[in-house]
């Protein structure tokens, strides 16, 4: 009887260390500093389309200064 007893304890204090090593994961964090947390965010973020611009401006930019060269050229030449 006393060997049932203590094979059940030994497999309580198992399933009990166990346990703990679970709690212990669930608080762990994958990221070690906040920058990498905020890293990770950002990029999730960005493969969502969160980040996406609406209108690319850089070609209207473009046309613009164009557009004012030509026109400067056109006046005094």
């Amino acid at each position: 009887m006393a060997t049932a007893q203590s094979h059940r304890s030994q497999s309580d204090i198992s399933a009990l260390e166990a346990s703990v090593a679970s709690a212990r994961a669930g608080f762990a964090c994958m990221f070690s500093t906040s920058d990498e947390y905020e890293n990770a965010l950002i990029a999730a973020r960005r493969a969502e389309g969160r980040y996406g611009s609406a209108f690319d401006w850089q070609p209207v930019a473009l046309g613009g200064c164009t557009l004012v060269l030509l026109g400067i050229l056109v006046t005094f030449f």
